[in-house]
């Protein structure tokens, strides 16, 4: 094999590697996701079949949730510390500061969840009345 054949399939090799360890040129890495750690969950005993829960949901840096529905839940949203971008189909972007809230009408479509900061992470106190047996919160597909 002569040198130049040679370089050339020494560097092929080396940019084959690049590419499976850092992605094509141009990708983004994925954002991580958001975390919800339930506080408080009871039973409604004057409302049957339906739940009270309080959660509260951690974004990492940069961290941004699926497009998503919480069922037939009626859901309050509190900014405990940091920023989130929100949007509800047919409502426009908004961005929550800590101290702001919004709240999720049943059956809403959540399709922008996300901390605006690169370096701070965001907390949220979320609320919701639903129904006993529904998860708190489906992706999308």
């Amino acid at each position: 094999m002569s040198p130049t054949r040679f370089a050339a399939v020494l560097l092929s090799v080396v940019a084959a590697a690049w590419v499976v360890s850092n992605g094509p040129a141009g990708a983004e890495p994925e954002a991580p996701n958001e975390t919800l750690a339930p506080l408080f969950q009871q039973a409604l005993p004057n409302v049957p079949g339906k739940t009270f829960t309080s959660a509260i949901v951690t974004f990492p840096p940069a961290a941004r949730a699926v497009a998503h529905r919480h069922g037939d839940a009626f859901v309050y949203a509190y900014v405990l510390d940091g920023a989130v971008r929100s949007q509800l189909e047919g409502e426009p972007l908004r961005v929550y500061h800590q101290g702001e809230n919004w709240s999720e009408q049943p059956g809403a479509h959540h399709l922008v969840t996300e901390n605006t900061s690169a370096t701070a992470p965001a907390t949220l106190l979320v609320v919701f009345v639903g129904d006993t047996a529904e998860q708190l919160k489906i992706d999308d597909p």
